[in-house]
């Protein structure tokens, strides 16, 4: 059975080096499963791959959309899984990397077969969430589906505009999609969390930013000021700094803001991920990348 080496764990934890690493041992490309990363131009922000690092190994699903392009769940999947099946062709393991918890859930179990959405309705819901924010798309989703309002995290603008968006597309509320039934794969995977203590990862997380500055994170804001609004840019780096250019923030603020959500992001990512009991769990904090990689090998079985 050919076999797919998912390495995952909270951002800033280590996944890119040892990625890399555990490529060049399967001699595999890696496909990458971190949302922030299939965007062109953002390469500062979203801590993607360098030049060096993509001539090293090749890469999948890095880079390969402009700021303005919709990219869901289901299309990384169907993506996703057509890359696996011709590398399989020709490699016996493949390793997948990424920090994204749905894109993860959506490579290891499938995701439900949800319709595709009309680009129309989709910039009319974008477009009212933009003038009156997300108040009245919270009270139509609670009007047509309130099974599904009572379980999404209503702050999440991007779940709750798409939920809505199925509704009336299809005329049927979104939870009716939702079967949550996990997809038999024709390959098998193995699931590697990697880990650091608390205190270490924060550490790591801060330094990066700082790094992230010294290469021209702030500049790389100012390039995409003018598109603030968009999806690709609601993240978690860009965000503080166009604070900071809207004159609402000092520099200093904004820049401990990143550091902040980002250790805030991390610990949601920790969460979703230990409900998952197929993962078999590394801490960095205790082993070289060295003895992390021997201890995948070994758990892969191969």
């Amino acid at each position: 059975m050919k076999q797919l080496i998912v390495l995952l764990g909270p951002t800033g934890v280590g996944k890119t080096e040892l990625s890399l690493n555990l490529a060049e041992h399967y001699r595999s490309p890696v496909i990458s499963a971190d949302s922030r990363q299939f965007f062109k131009g953002l390469e500062i922000g979203t801590a993607a791959p360098t030049t060096k690092q993509l001539s090293q190994v090749q890469h999948f699903l890095v880079g390969m959309l402009g700021i303005t392009d919709y990219y869901s769940a289901s299309e990384f999947e169907r993506d996703a899984l057509n890359i696996i099946a011709e590398q399989h062709k020709i490699h016996d393991v493949l390793v997948a990397t990424g920090g994204s918890m749905m894109y993860i859930d959506a490579l290891c179990n499938g995701i439900d077969d949800v319709p595709t959405i009309d680009e129309g309705l989709r910039k009319e819901l974008y477009d009212l969430y933009e003038k009156e924010g997300l108040e009245p798309i919270r009270d139509q989703l609670k009007t047509i589906d309130p099974d599904f309002y009572n379980i999404v995290d209503l702050k999440n603008y991007k779940r709750v505009i798409h939920a809505l968006e199925v509704c009336l597309m299809t005329g049927k509320p979104y939870s009716s999609f939702r079967t949550n039934t996990k997809k038999q794969r024709p390959f098998d995977i193995v699931k590697i969390g990697l880990t650091r203590e608390r205190g270490q990862l924060y550490e790591r997380i801060n330094q990066r930013v700082d790094e992230m500055m010294e290469q021209g994170l702030l500049e790389e804001a100012e390039q995409y000021y003018p598109q603030r609004h968009l999806n690709s840019l609601n993240t978690v780096g860009y965000k503080e700094l166009f604070k900071y250019l809207d004159g609402e923030w000092t520099l200093d603020f904004a820049i401990e803001k990143i550091k902040q959500n980002s250790r805030i992001y991390s610990r949601k990512q920790m969460t979703w991920f230990k409900r998952d009991e197929d993962i078999h769990w590394i801490n960095l904090s205790e082993t070289t990348d060295s003895e992390a990689l021997q201890k995948i090998i070994a758990i892969a079985g191969s």
